[in-house]
């Protein structure tokens, strides 16, 4: 029989978590032990949590992002586990955000300081700030028309150029791009 292992109800309270899709074996004997007004189940053991949810992102006063398992489930619930350990404090004000690019899938995320995987090379950021620089990466990932103001046809070397510096500096997009214009041009 399972023990029942209950944190305290404020532990997830404005908190940021990276969880991974699993499976549904995963679960196979647990007992839910909260369900939301939103419909989400949640197990708890003593590693950590297992979420059973439609929605991932922002939660109420937390960010809790999923990562699917490739290739993706196609149920439109997911199951996710995170270890205890993995819920970092997250607030508006402090610095607690870097970006990472993931030029295989072409995608931008943001991740916690408390990562142990933190280069200490990215710089932090707060929320707002990350968003706005998440939304410049998706833009120059998305958009080719940004490119034609460059004298270089390699539209792949311009983009990674222009999004290391926004991830690994504080300079302005435009100050970045008349930096990148100069080299090209050279």
């Amino acid at each position: 029989m399972q023990k029942i292992f209950r944190p305290h109800p404020n532990s997830f309270k404005n908190t940021f978590c990276v969880f991974y899709e699993v499976l549904p074996d995963a679960i196979e004997g647990l007992k839910v032990q909260f369900e939301s007004k939103a419909g989400s189940s949640y197990y708890y053991t003593q590693e950590g949590m297992y979420r059973i949810s439609n929605h991932w992102g922002r939660l109420a006063n937390s960010k809790w992002r999923l990562v699917a398992m490739e290739p993706e489930t196609t149920s439109k619930y997911k199951i996710g586990f995170a270890k205890w350990e993995h819920f970092y404090p997250d607030n508006p004000t402090e610095k607690l955000y870097y970006l990472e690019m993931d030029y295989v899938k072409n995608t931008v995320n943001y991740q916690h300081k408390n990562n142990p995987e933190y280069n200490q090379k990215a710089i932090l950021r707060t929320s707002l700030e990350t968003t706005k620089r998440i939304k410049q990466v998706r833009n120059l990932i998305q958009l080719t028309s940004w490119a034609k103001h460059f004298d270089c046809d390699d539209i792949t070397l311009l983009r990674s150029l222009i999004i290391e510096d926004l991830i690994n500096t504080n300079t302005s997009l435009e100050e970045i791009k008349m930096a990148v214009a100069q080299k090209c041009s050279n």
